[in-house]
């Protein structure tokens, strides 16, 4: 079994594996017609189901052929210009290709002597971002599995920042008293970071938004002075900078006046807006952004990414220090005075992929502003498409977007009652999945069903929407036809 491992005597032997797995997937990527096939899980498990895990077949083409069948084929494609679901970006090659080769290498980044340049490049690409967004020379973070874990590691921070002489806080106080403010749109990764805190979900305050789903400054002041006034401790408020249901963007400079009256940490979950920061257009929408003590972002989504390259960035790299813990057998005390880098001491993680790799090849190959064309493009496309919605009587649309998502529902002219305007909505998005001729994602607004285009792909079109938008209002027309028949 020896010769599986990839050694110097492999390395012809990797090299034809790995171009044999390239071809396959490359035609598949060129032959796709839609970005589904439809397939439901009652009939792909059963394949799955049936294979003898402890029956190797001994052969790099027998197992491709395999995974033909069980993945490949069904496999849901975001490259594909009709999928319009999900926070999933197509992804740019020079990212690619820096995944074959930390894979290949398998360089861990959590100490300096497992990874040394990989060390280096992710810092400097850390300093980059945070050159990016604004944060000050003494700006620094690290690299995330994604979103979740940037804002669970930045409201870690918060909370160890918020108790030396805060107001109401006394040794031992119960962090029951502590509350976050967020809004009432925010990443539910907020609520599930207090509990994993120990704070717990009732601590984190949920501010209303106003039309355009933007956080209410005028709610989150009065309830900053309510907490105050109750003996409660304000640790956080986050602000979204690309909320996942709107793409909206909170009042970032309004709520820095706030934090720094209440003194208060301000955390900008941009893991969607990122992509803003390296916009030529656009780049004013998340101004305020510098103000922040802390910001998540996600390369993979809006940079065009593979999964998973995200990063938390702070303002201060001393509040760092609350993740770190020393340990003699990987990274003891002395080689802090050593000057000796490991990113372990910033982490959650211990062992952590090289994923900065595919953010590095991708800057040294297109460039920032290459990257900011492409996402310039999908918010383009959204204004296009809101357009068109907004000019189709068939549909609702909830806001103008700030950035690239869409939220709508089909609205039938003969029917009035909401509850089945949102089944014939839900059955529409189920159909159109089961067919694979696109993917669509749903949401609920104010009690009821709404579907969503999240538009990440520079390939689809105006043409794209409008087919998918007819696609839906067919499905949700069959449904209701239906449901006519049904009750007569």
């Amino acid at each position: 079994m020896r010769s599986h491992l990839l050694n110097d005597l492999t390395a012809e032997h990797y090299r034809r594996s790995v171009t044999e797995g390239v071809e396959r997937v490359a035609a598949k990527l060129a032959t796709t017609g839609r970005p589904f096939t439809g397939v439901t899980v009652g009939a792909l498990a059963p394949r799955i189901e049936q294979i003898d895990l402890d029956r190797p077949l001994h052969d790099t083409t027998a197992a491709l052929d395999e995974l033909e069948e069980v993945y490949l084929r069904d496999a849901v494609y975001f490259h594909h210009p009709r999928y319009l679901a999900h926070l999933n970006c197509p992804v740019v090659i020079p990212a690619v290709l820096g995944e074959a080769v930390l894979s290949a290498l398998n360089s861990s980044l959590d100490t300096w002597d497992q990874s040394a340049g990989g060390t280096l490049i992710e810092r400097r690409l850390v300093d980059w971002t945070a050159a990016r967004i604004g944060l000050g020379p003494a700006a620094d973070g690290v690299f995330t599995s994604g979103g979740t874990q940037s804002n669970l590691q930045a409201l870690l921070l918060a909370r160890e920042e918020s108790k030396p002489g805060r107001a109401g806080w006394e040794s031992g106080v119960n962090p029951g008293k502590l509350r976050v403010f967020a809004s009432e749109v925010s990443h539910f990764s907020v609520k599930k970071s207090a509990k994993l805190l120990g704070l717990g979900t009732d601590c984190v305050v949920s501010i209303p938004v106003d039309h355009d789903k933007r956080m209410q400054t005028v709610a989150l002041a009065h309830e900053l002075e309510r907490c105050e006034r109750d003996g409660l401790v304000p640790m956080a408020v986050v602000a979204t900078a690309g909320t996942t249901d709107f793409g909206s963007i909170d009042p970032l400079p309004e709520i820095a006046e706030l934090c720094a009256r209440h003194d208060v940490w301000m955390h900008v979950d941009a893991a969607y807006g990122c992509g803003l920061l390296a916009s030529r257009k656009y780049r004013d929408r998340i101004d305020g952004i510098e103000r922040a003590d802390s910001v998540t972002v996600d390369y993979h989504k809006s940079f065009f990414q593979p999964v998973s390259s995200s990063a938390v960035l702070v303002r201060d790299a001393a509040t760092l220090r609350h993740a770190t813990y020393h340990a003699e057998y990987l990274n003891p005390r002395r080689m802090v005075h050593e000057r000796i880098p490991n990113q372990v001491d910033k982490s959650l993680q211990t062992t952590r992929r090289f994923d900065a790799l595919k953010l590095w090849m991708t800057l040294r190959v297109m460039g920032a502003d290459g990257i900011g064309e492409l996402f310039d493009e999908v918010c383009d496309l959204a204004a296009e498409g809101w357009q068109l919605l907004a000019a189709d009587p068939r549909f609702d649309v909830v806001v103008e977007p700030t950035l690239s998502t869409l939220v709508f529902r089909y609205i039938p002219a003969a029917v009035t009652d909401p509850g089945e305007i949102d089944r014939a909505n839900l059955y529409a998005r189920k159909s159109l999945f089961a067919s694979g001729d696109a993917v669509v994602a749903g949401t609920k607004v104010d009690g009821r069903h709404y579907l969503k285009f999240t538009l990440l792909n520079p390939e689809t079109t105006t043409a794209d929407i409008a087919a998918v938008l007819d696609l839906i209002a067919g499905h949700a027309e069959q449904y209701l036809g239906e449901s006519l028949d049904r009750a007569s």
